[in-house]
């Protein structure tokens, strides 16, 4: 018979859990930079494009020296062309990271609508197996989608630093519940 040793703090990853003060101190720091976004969501929106158009810029300058590591896989030139597109759509949300912040914002809004349709198409294709839930979330993504959409350009200037800002604080959150739960807790 096999017997198992529940006393590790070690997870379904095998890592041990941080310690319940590192839970704790990241729940509050997420909770802060959260707040201090939503404090003023369009420069944040602006930060946020700015950050992606840095990120953007050194994926597409890794994809360019990629393509020349694995010249001989194939699809040299669509590496090339995808690195370059990479670079150049980072060139311009740091030159314009306003009008950069525009764009994003816009795809988002169309992302979220069309994301949103679908979901509702699967959840009525899935009725007999709870595809209600899928629908209300692609009604969901339809009304932000509308809401985006309808309200542009003034809402490109505060929805990605309000999502961000959300997103921290909802992180935040997770963190100090998980440092708060007994199953969290070593034994």
């Amino acid at each position: 018979m096999t017997t198992y040793d529940n006393s590790s703090t070690a997870g379904l990853t095998g890592l041990p859990t941080p310690p319940l003060w590192a839970r704790i101190l990241l729940g509050i720091a997420m909770i802060a930079a959260g707040l201090l976004v939503l404090g003023d969501i369009v420069f944040f929106t602006v930060v946020s494009a700015i950050f992606i158009g840095w990120t953007a810029i050194f994926a597409g300058g890794f994809e360019i020296v990629h393509a020349f590591w694995t010249k001989g896989w194939g699809g040299f030139v669509w590496q090339l062309l995808l690195g370059a597109l990479y670079v150049a759509a980072g060139i311009v949300l740091l030159s314009q990271p306003v009008t950069g912040a525009l764009i994003l914002t816009y795809v988002l809004g169309l992302m979220l609508l069309v994301s949103g349709f679908v979901r509702v198409l699967i959840g009525i294709g899935h009725r007999q197996q709870a595809g209600w839930i899928m629908m209300a979330s692609g009604a969901f993504g339809i009304l932000a989608g509308l809401i985006i959409l309808t309200g542009f350009p003034a809402t490109g200037l505060w929805v990605l630093g309000m999502l961000l800002g959300i997103d921290l604080l909802s992180h935040g959150i997770g963190w100090l519940t998980y440092a708060w739960l007994p199953a969290a807790r070593p034994a």
